[in-house]
């Protein structure tokens, strides 16, 4: 009987949701037609059926489009203009990275070089039928925003700058496949504000590269650079010291933590690496110090990785010369690497780019989309701890000097 009941309650609870849901979307659909009759009267210059002299644009039928939501699928009838096209304002465009994936796949595809993966998601995009011609116009259009976004100039001090590279692989003439550094620059302008200030592929992470990447955004207007925060790679921290002088560099903690720990025993590394752990957690930097220096006793039947310790003190430790608010995000690579995890999560469904073109139009376009949503949300620093940077070190470049 009990057991009747609660199946009887339940058919009546899914019942009443269902009806409560029937609601909603009819409720919803109004709206949106009364939206839609809105922008098309807006865009006509006249009502539905209205005389004037001011209109514009005549309307034209309709045309049916399914919207898929929370509470189901709805059917739009959507107006059509005599004159031009009308997309309803809720129905967003297509996103720049889904438009540059779109072109990288449909690229693959055409230049017969796509992997099965590739393969699978042209023909669910219904990308088959893209010719060489259609590609290419995509591609310029595209490569129209890429270009803007990465040689836009760069108007405001960044007081903090982070560098590191990701690597994909791209095919080099169309058969040897290779593997692609992509070099990007994050920073904090004076604000307090993330942005995307430079993206470039590279053959690698040599100096040369690291240089020419800088170069460009030091002619591009970066300046106030006080703390770049890097690991530990030769090339980097060459084309660093030579671009930027007189900055501070914060190597990452969490890299130094595990190519430390690489060269201990197994059952060392445990107990050391919580040790250095504790060192970066300190509340001062004389305190950190003294961390460790214990740090530095656990060593003592690892000279050579002592030896390690101890020379990268000054780079591990630089973050502590600044506004104590910052330290979290200051001591390692780990906001960036966030992103670029994200970034190779959208890039492995492609997994082989067809040239290093699409590489840079796809990832630039996803940083492009991260920057708009930091251009929006909260700052990562507030303005008051940024004015605590007034009493940090004077290790502010201006321009290239």
């Amino acid at each position: 009987m009990a057991d009747e009941k609660v199946v009887a309650t339940e058919a009546v609870g899914k019942v009443l949701e269902l009806a409560h849901r029937d609601v909603l979307r009819q409720m919803l659909a109004t709206m949106l037609r009364q939206v839609m009759d809105a922008e098309v009267a807006d865009a006509c210059g006249a009502n539905f059926g209205e005389r004037t002299q001011d209109r514009l644009n005549q309307r034209n039928g309709y045309r049916e489009r399914a919207l898929e939501t929370r509470m189901g699928t709805m059917e739009l009838s959507i107006p059509k203009l005599r004159h031009g096209s009308y997309l309803p304002s809720f129905l967003e465009p297509r996103k720049r990275w889904e438009k540059a994936f779109v072109n990288v796949v449909s690229e693959a595809y055409v230049l017969g070089v796509s992997t099965r993966k590739v393969e699978d998601l042209v023909e669910a995009m219904g990308a088959r039928g893209m010719s060489r011609s259609t590609v290419s116009r995509m591609a310029e259009q595209l490569d129209e925003q890429v270009t803007e976004f990465r040689t836009r100039q760069l108007e405001r001090a960044y007081p903090y700058l982070w560098l590191d590279a990701l690597y994909l692989k791209s095919r080099e003439g169309g058969v040897r496949v290779v593997s692609r550094a992509v070099l990007i620059a994050y920073a904090v302008n004076d604000e307090g504000e993330r942005e995307v200030v430079g993206v470039h592929v590279a053959a690698g992470e040599m100096e040369a590269c690291w240089r020419a990447f800088l170069g460009d955004l030091v002619a591009r207007g970066l300046r106030g650079v006080k703390l770049v925060i890097s690991d530990e790679h030769a090339g980097l921290k060459a084309a660093v010291r030579a671009l930027l002088n007189g900055t501070s560099r914060q190597r990452c903690t969490v890299h130094f933590s595990r190519n430390v720990c690489s060269h201990l025993p197994k059952q060392a590394q445990g107990l050391v690496g919580a040790a250095l752990s504790s060192v970066f957690k300190q509340e001062s930097r004389d305190e950190a110090r003294a961390a460790l220096t214990k740090v530095l006793a656990l060593l003592e039947k690892h000279p050579k990785v002592a030896e390690l310790v101890s020379d990268a003190e000054e780079d591990v430790l630089a973050f502590m010369a600044f506004p104590k608010k910052h330290w979290r995000q200051l001591h390692s690579t780990n906001p960036l690497e966030r992103q670029n995890r994200e970034i190779k999560r959208r890039t492995d469904v492609v997994g082989i780019f067809p040239n290093d073109a699409s590489i840079l139009r796809l990832v630039t376009m996803l940083l492009i989309e991260q920057n708009d949503a930091w251009a929006v949300g909260r700052r990562y620093f507030s303005k008051e701890s940024m004015a605590l940077l007034q009493t940090a070190p004077q290790l502010a470049i201006e321009g290239a000097a």
